[in-house]
């Protein structure tokens, strides 16, 4: 399924995309509790769609390609280096990242997002796809400059967390095998990143186990899974797509902060 959140009139639905994703199957429910069609069917035209989870924590997990590494001349981690995004830096396909008035160095990151669909405690690897809803696309938009004085200290929060940081979607893609997917990032249509999931450090089950083994992970949860070589600054007026084999295209264009 490729799961899909919108909104008709300002009320929220969950629904499944039909064919030529110009019409919505509506569904009763929501996929965490479970999903029924309503037998109702919306044109794409007459919905907002929304990003595909609501309020929900955000997990990153930095280095996590070699490619990546190398590139910022880096040494392979010995422990996997996490983060977290607040909620409120959650934006959904089409929405603009907002340029901080104040940013010097923002950068993109195209990146594969593991969506949990039940509580998660001490999850073995094996087990890992049992908590899984699916998979979404993100970007975890970065403040180099922030980040970089943050790191010094051992801090990840406002040059990852800023508002419009973390744009996901456009959909949660159920029945996927995360371990080979092609992943490509475009800036104005031209590839900057272009690599496969099986390039990851540790792979979707291993960060779904160690996050479990030390804190509780709910229905609901995202997990970014770390970014390939090929990442770089956008401006406003850029438009950036994060495209993963078998889920879609997430399309958001870069705006510049009013006050």
């Amino acid at each position: 399924m490729r799961i899909v959140r919108y909104a008709v009139g300002g009320v929220c639905h969950y629904g499944e995309f039909e064919a030529g994703d110009t019409r919505i199957a509506r569904f009763e429910g929501d996929p965490y509790a479970g999903l029924s069609p309503t037998g109702h069917v919306d044109d794409v035209g007459d919905v907002v769609v929304l990003p595909p989870v609501d309020r929900t924590r955000i997990f990153g997990f930095a280095y996590n390609y070699v490619s990546h590494i190398d590139e910022t001349e880096r040494e392979v981690p010995e422990v996997p280096v996490c983060f977290m995004k607040p909620s409120t830096a959650v934006i959904g396909p089409g929405d603009s990242i907002v340029y901080p008035v104040d940013g010097e160095l923002i950068h993109f990151e195209g990146e594969l997002v593991v969506v949990i669909g039940k509580e998660a405690r001490h999850v073995k690897p094996a087990e890992a796809h049992e908590y899984i809803l699916g998979y979404t696309c993100g970007n975890d938009v970065s403040d180099r400059v922030i980040q970089r004085r943050e790191s010094a200290f051992g801090t990840l929060l406002i040059g990852k967390g800023q508002d419009t940081f973390a744009p996901l979607g456009p959909v949660i893609a159920t029945g996927l095998d995360p371990s080979r997917l092609s992943l490509t990032t475009r800036v104005n249509g031209s590839v900057t990143q272009s690599a496969s999931t099986a390039d990851l450090l540790l792979a979707v089950p291993g960060i779904v186990s160690y996050l479990s083994r030390y804190l509780t992970l709910l229905p609901g949860d995202v997990i970014m899974t770390g970014t390939p070589s090929g990442v770089g600054p956008i401006r406003p007026g850029d438009e950036v797509e994060v495209e993963i084999e078998g889920i879609g295209v997430l399309r958001n264009a870069v705006v510049a902060e009013s006050r």
